[in-house]
């Protein structure tokens, strides 16, 4: 346990330091090379402007944090639930899975502008994107972990003639949770490109909303501070789901 902790520790440490450098060098770069800030603004100006004004940032990025958050925990919900479904039942897996993949092959971004008619330039059409991009990521590697029982622990269970619902319970779903976890992390980033897509196409707050107005206006500076704050977003996101799944398998981890 102890080993894994510090090997966590020295890949964060190693992770934030490769950054700092990273931004130094492009801070000398811009300076030294005199690139003018229309083109590219340097690290302490996009720091200046997200200080100056972090409070309307800090809302913008509050809506589009919690967009981001329904889009993504209706995505595992119905994901899981569609697997098991599809696990479950062959005529459901034979029925419905072509379906599932041809509706995930659609660009979204084609299809963004049907729900903001639907549904309006609230943040519906916004968690319905996001959780359109980030469902099929969950449904694929929940449907893979179900099925990747080894076949010693499914004969096992039929012998001792516990209930499906047990079994399931008991078995399958706690076998299944490592690729679930690992399906929820690639679909907590792709959650919140699904909320700014949506931002994109309709919308008065959020991040994309700012990216887009920026952009409007040649104001550079506000587009990379508006990137700052996502690229720190999806980071913690991803550490987050990252720690939950380390902490459910905390077990693989004593040494």
């Amino acid at each position: 346990m102890k080993a894994a902790l510090l090997r966590n520790a020295r890949s964060l440490a190693l992770g934030i330091g490769t950054i700092v450098l990273f931004l130094l060098a492009w801070e000398v770069a811009v300076r030294v090379m005199h690139v003018r800030p229309l083109l590219l603004p340097p690290p302490g100006a996009i720091l200046a402007e997200l200080w100056s004004e972090r409070a309307w940032y800090l809302d913008h990025a509050w809506y589009t944090l919690l967009t981001t958050l329904a889009g993504f925990a209706l995505s595992v919900v119905v994901g899981v639930l569609v697997a098991v479904l599809l696990v479950a039942f062959k005529w459901v897996d034979e029925a419905v899975y072509p379906l599932i993949v041809a509706l995930n092959s659609v660009p979204k971004v084609a299809i963004a502008p049907l729900f903001v008619i639907w549904m309006g330039t609230g943040a519906e059409p916004k968690v319905s994107i996001s959780f359109l991009i980030a469902v099929f990521a969950i449904l694929v590697d929940t449907v893979h972990g179900l099925r990747s029982i080894p076949q010693d622990v499914l004969d096992l269970g039929r012998v001792l003639k516990g209930s499906a619902f047990d079994f399931f319970w008991k078995v399958r779903l706690p076998g299944a949770l490592p690729s679930i976890l690992t399906g929820m992390k690639v679909a907590m980033s792709l959650a919140l490109v699904g909320t700014i897509v949506g931002e994109f196409v309709a919308s008065q707050r959020g991040l994309g909303y700012v990216i887009l107005s920026a952009q409007g206006t040649f104001d550079t500076t506000r587009v990379f501070a508006a990137i700052v704050l996502l690229a720190v977003m999806g980071i913690v996101l991803y550490g987050l789901v990252a720690a939950l799944e380390w902490r459910v398998s905390r077990w693989r981890h004593i040494e």
